[in-house]
């Protein structure tokens, strides 16, 4: 059995420093020396998963191929590495009790009284070696701050584990804040201090430091917190503020983070390969062109909500040598000013997926503006189901078309209820979730971008094309380029006559790498380039 390797990432003060980016880039660096790496996040919060939680709460629910609904950071480590994460990559509070319980139910405890420790620390030990198995370094991101009640029985039970493993075998690396006052012109270290006196106060003392800052610390701040944290001072490491997510690879490489790692590892590696993050990072800072994106969305407002979406953008931007600029319109404002108000200066009009019917008529207007004006459509999930409510409604005729899941009562209901959900109670994990495969008609703006007829992507949705319409909208124009192999399920549409309309039922923005960008997107930029 394999001598896996552990960092266990933690964080300080506050959130939202990017536990989840350097936890990913410190499995890119590893992973550009030759090794096999993987990623977990354990999360504090009680829910199961993020599934039935508001994007506004915890943002995008990042699905994975074998169909978890996971945290969003899980999105990151695919981005930076090539392990596909699954199931066993995102463990919550949630997922622990609840199998804690079912053992004890099942009687598996002996009748003995089960406890925080040892019960639930070992059930998290456990799913932390499952995962692992076979990787030479498991990076595993613990959510939540130092202090927050609810992480400390993951906090207890890394601990545990170091103890358990070795000193050479787990290390903790702690992300904290090193914050410049510009009123007094001071880089100011006690946030540092007083977050790794919180992590000391429950027996685990980091390793390694990250300290955010928005420039390099100078070898006296260095010194400095590393005398009051105990740590040793080649060990404290800027985590410097970047212009682009791609660059922290680089960044902590050239600060020698990996260098550590694998020497407090004991581990021997290769010299690490960056130049593909290299290209990235040129490439993304000196554009050659711009093109300008209007995402007409529900949750515009947290940009979170739509973080896979965002980067996707970005991939395909560095793949046609452009700045693409993000214009985020909310879609009840379309309904209140009209689509021409927000959108008559974007190169191309993107309608992401969501639920509910808040916005929905604005979006409905943004898909006939995009269509009638020739501005290139890229329509997601809800999206794609958008535009085939517009057209049903204003190509073909069937006035008050719509979504059965906004309008119940409508007579033309050309979006509904897949027929595996119409005896579903439960709400979490029981949407069409996953990697499903896809046949793709050749002449088609779908099989110019991806240039194969089979492909695989990710869904996450309860309602689908309904075949009931299928003839009233082919026979005025609309085609399904892209169905269910065995064709009983519509998964991409599109207009011929059209400069690039699309619409597809899955979401590809999972699946995009910033050295890999996904083609429906690379396309979509493309003809936005066009339209310019």
């Amino acid at each position: 059995m394999k001598n896996t390797k552990f960092i266990f990432v933690t964080g300080g003060v506050l959130s939202s420093l990017g536990k989840g980016l350097a936890a990913a880039s410190i499995s890119a660096i590893l992973e550009s020396r030759g090794l096999n790496v993987t990623n977990q996040k354990l999360d504090p919060y009680i829910n199961v998963d993020p599934g039935t939680m508001s994007p506004f709460q915890h943002g995008e629910v990042f699905v994975t191929d074998d169909g978890a609904e996971t945290d969003l950071d899980l999105g990151h480590y695919e981005r930076f590495c090539s392990t596909r994460m699954g199931k066993s990559n995102n463990l919550t509070t949630g997922q622990v009790y609840f199998s804690v319980i079912n053992k004890e139910r099942r009687g598996d405890y002996l009748g003995k009284t089960v406890q925080v420790i040892p019960h639930i620390t070992n059930e998290i030990k456990d799913f932390i070696r499952k995962t692992a198995e076979g990787f030479d370094v498991s990076i595993v991101e613990i959510g939540g701050t130092v202090g927050d009640i609810e992480s400390l029985p993951f906090l207890e039970a890394i601990r545990q584990f170091r103890n358990e493993a070795g000193r050479q075998n787990a290390i903790f690396i702690h992300l904290t804040w090193v914050p410049f006052i510009k009123a007094a012109g001071e880089v100011k270290t006690k946030p540092t201090q007083h977050s790794v006196k919180a992590l000391r106060e429950i027996g685990i003392q980091p390793d390694i430091l990250l300290c955010r800052t928005e420039n390099f610390l100078s070898d006296d701040i260095k010194g400095k917190i590393a005398l009051f944290c105990n740590v040793e001072v080649n060990c404290v490491f800027t985590a410097k503020d970047v212009g682009c997510i791609y660059e922290v690879p680089l960044v902590f490489h050239r600060e020698g983070l990996d260098a550590k790692i694998i020497e407090l590892l004991n581990m021997w590696t290769g010299q690490p390969k960056l130049a593909d993050w290299e290209r990235v990072v040129e490439r993304f800072s000196s554009p050659a062109r711009d093109v300008r994106i209007g995402i007409v969305g529900k949750y515009v407002n947290l940009t979170d909500s739509y973080k896979s979406l965002n980067e996707a953008l970005m991939h395909a931007g560095i793949d046609n040598d452009c700045r693409v600029t993000l214009k985020f319109i909310d879609a009840e404002k379309i309904e209140k000013d009209g689509a021409a108000a927000w959108l008559s200066e974007v190169d191309g009009v993107l309608v992401p997926g969501g639920f509910g019917n808040r916005g929905i008529e604005g979006m409905i207007l943004a898909v006939r503006y995009a269509r009638e004006n020739k501005i290139p459509y890229f329509g997601i999930c809800l999206g794609m189901q958008m535009a085939v409510v517009e057209y049903a409604r204003s190509v073909c005729g069937l006035a008050g078309a719509n979504s059965s899941e906004f309008n119940a009562e409508t007579k033309y209901p050309v979006i509904d209820l897949l027929p595996g959900q119409r005896e579903i109670q439960d709400k979490g994990a029981s949407m069409r979730l996953g990697a499903w495969p896809c046949t793709v008609a050749k002449d088609s703006i779908a099989f110019a971008a991806y240039g194969r007829e089979q492909i695989s992507e990710r869904h996450r949705h309860r309602y689908e094309f309904n075949n009931d319409f299928k003839k009233a909208l082919t026979d005025c124009g609309l085609r399904i380029t892209g169905v269910s192999p065995d064709g009983t399920l519509a998964e991409i549409v599109e207009i011929p006559d059209h400069s690039w309309f699309l619409g597809c039922q899955f979401h590809p923005e999972f699946k995009s790498r910033p050295t890999c960008p996904h083609p429906l997107f690379a396309g979509f930029i493309r003809a936005a380039l066009q339209k310019r």
